[in-house]
C-alpha cells in the first residue's frame, strides 16, 4: 500500500500547480492487483500518467471525475468585473479578478458557483449570476483609462450607468464626436481619448516599451490589493499583466509564472523588462514581479507602499537588493 501511495503522490506532484491543475487522487480499495481509485483530475492525461505509475495493477478508475471531459461548456463574464477565488464562495481568497467578456470553460458547478478555466489555463471558482452563456460583441478596443464613467448618453453631465476598468476589451458600435458608445454589460458611452483601438495597439518594441511605462504611470496610487487585477485595487502581477495587456502582449497570471514565460535578462534592465524578487534569492519561490522603468529604477504594486509607486533604485532598497532573483523580457 505504502509504495502505491508513493506513486499516486509522485504524479500528483507533476500536477501540482493548483491554479492550472487538478489532482485529488484516492485509493477507494485495494484487493489484490485491482486497484480502485476515486477523486477528480483535470484531463485524461492525468489518468495516463497515473497508469503509467502503476505498472501491473488493474486499475478502476470509474470513480475519478475528469474535469475536461466531453464537449466543453462555455461562459463569459457579463458585468464589469467579477472576481475569481480559490475556493466557492466570497469569503474564499481571492486568486485573480475578471474584466468583461473574458470566455470561461466551466468544470464544475456548486449551486451558484462555478470551478472556471480561462483560455491560458487559469483556474478558480466564479460566481455563475456575473456570467452569461451568450458571447459579447468581438472587441475592437480596450479601455486604457485607468477607470472611465460609463456614460447613458455621449455628454459629460449624463448619467452614469457603470464604469469601464482600464484593461477591459469593449466592442465600439458608434461614434460622435469625442464619444463612443461601447457594447458590454450596459452599454454606454466613453470619451473615444480612454480607449485604444485594437488595430492601434504599438507594434515596435520601443513603441511597446514607451506605451507600457506612459501607462503605468497612470496608475500611482492605485492601492495593493491580493488578486486585484484593476485601479480598485491590484496586485503585483496583476498589475504587470494588465500594463502588457494594453500593449496586445498576453502575460501568465501569477509572478512565478511570469517569470519562467518570459526570456531572461540581467540588470540593468531595459525598460518594460519584468524584474522578480524571491526569497533567498531563490529562483524556484518567486514572491514578486516589478516593471522595470530602465536601469534600476521600477515600478510596482507593493505592500511596502500599500499600492503602486516608483522606487529609483531597487539595490537602496534592501528587501529588494537582498531578494532580487533576475529579469525576464516579453518584448524583442
Amino acid at each position: 500500500m505504502e509504495s502505491i501511495e508513493t506513486a499516486i503522490a509522485a504524479v500528483g506532484r507533476a500536477f501540482s500547480e493548483k491554479q492550472l491543475d487538478v489532482f485529488e487522487i484516492q485509493i477507494a480499495r485495494l484487493a489484490g492487483s485491482r486497484l480502485a481509485l476515486r477523486g477528480r483530475v483535470l484531463e485524461r492525461s492525468n489518468l495516463d500518467a497515473l497508469r503509467a505509475a502503476l505498472p501491473g495493477m488493474d486499475l478502476d478508475l470509474s470513480g475519478v471525475k475528469v474535469l475536461r471531459a466531453g464537449r466543453p461548456v462555455f461562459r463569459w463574464v457579463a458585468t464589469n468585473l467579477t472576481s475569481l477565488h480559490a475556493q466557492p464562495g466570497w469569503l474564499a481568497e481571492q486568486v485573480s479578478q475578471l474584466p468583461f467578456g473574458v470566455r470561461l470553460e466551466v468544470l464544475e458547478e456548486r449551486e451558484r458557483w462555478a470551478l472556471i478555466r480561462q483560455d491560458d489555463g487559469y483556474l478558480g471558482w466564479a460566481y455563475l449570476p456575473f456570467t452569461s452563456p451568450v458571447e459579447p460583441p468581438q472587441p475592437t478596443h480596450l479601455a486604457v483609462e485607468p477607470v472611465s464613467p460609463l456614460m447613458a448618453e455621449p455628454r459629460p453631465d449624463a448619467k452614469i450607468v457603470s464604469r469601464l476598468l482600464g484593461g477591459t476589451p469593449v466592442a465600439v458600435d458608434a461614434v460622435e464626436g469625442d464619444w463612443a458608445r461601447v457594447r458590454m454589460h450596459l452599454p454606454g458611452w466613453v470619451l473615444v481619448d480612454e480607449l485604444r483601438g485594437l488595430d492601434a495597439l504599438p507594434q515596435s518594441a520601443a513603441a511597446r516599451r514607451k506605451q507600457i511605462l506612459a501607462d503605468a504611470q497612470e496608475y500611482i496610487g492605485v492601492p495593493y490589493l491580493w488578486g486585484g487585477c484593476t485601479a480598485n485595487g491590484i496586485d503585483c502581477s496583476g498589475f504587470a499583466q494588465l500594463l502588457y495587456r494594453m500593449v496586445g502582449i498576453s502575460l501568465p497570471r501569477d509572478a512565478h509564472m511570469q517569470y519562467r514565460a518570459g526570456r531572461a535578462v540581467e540588470g540593468p534592465f531595459q525598460p518594460g523588462d519584468l524584474v522578480f524578487f524571491g526569497e533567498d534569492n531563490d529562483r524556484q519561490s518567486i514572491s514578486h514581479v516589478t516593471v522595470s522603468m530602465g536601469g534600476w529604477k521600477i515600478i510596482h504594486s507593493s505592500r511596502s507602499h500599500n499600492g503602486v509607486a516608483i522606487d529609483e533604485d531597487l539595490r537602496e532598497v534592501p528587501h529588494l537588493r537582498d531578494s532580487l532573483t533576475g529579469g525576464a523580457a516579453f518584448i524583442d
